[in-house]
């Protein structure tokens, strides 16, 4: 599963850079993640030297001139909300980790395609899991989109 993963993100980046169509400097979203990708997971943290999951949220997203909200139950409140068998790489994904499983928001990632989202776990710093994976499934609360149609083009379709 990892090794597919990787492939993936290995074509994207490949596409994204011999394309041209993105430079260096300006990065497409799925660039940005796999930058930071392994960065160890830092309570509070919001930057490379670590980051909690909703302060590398919001790290990517700032990265995309988009504004969010510091704690994930407040970025849950943001964009419009997004049924699960609509996700689109960029959506926000949300889920109650606090093991009462009451619907309270806890932790967020961002969607990657493929059933797939990036987050930074507590125990695995910043990396990407399947929403399907026995931990996240029942623990799934919502989705929300807050990237807008032109800054998905400029920085999630051009790396595709």
């Amino acid at each position: 599963m990892k090794k597919l993963s990787m492939m993936f993100l290995a074509v994207i980046l490949l596409l994204t850079f011999s394309a041209g169509s993105v430079s260096a400097s300006s990065s497409s979203m799925l660039t940005n993640i796999e930058d930071v990708k392994g960065t160890k997971y830092k309570y509070g943290g919001n930057s490379t030297s670590g980051f909690d999951c909703s302060g590398f949220v919001r790290y990517i997203f700032d990265k995309m001139d988009i504004e969010l909200p510091r704690r994930s139950a407040d970025q849950a409140l943001e964009g419009s909300k997004v049924a699960k068998t609509d996700l689109k790489v960029g959506d926000l994904v949300f889920f109650d980790t606090s093991g009462s499983n009451n619907g309270g928001i806890t932790h967020v990632g961002i969607y990657v395609g493929d059933n797939k989202f990036a987050h930074s776990s507590s125990s695995k710093g910043v990396t990407i899991d399947s929403l399907n994976s026995s931990y996240y499934k029942p623990r799934y609360v919502t989705a929300r989109r807050v990237i807008s149609e032109e800054k998905y083009e400029k920085y999630v379709e051009a790396s595709k």
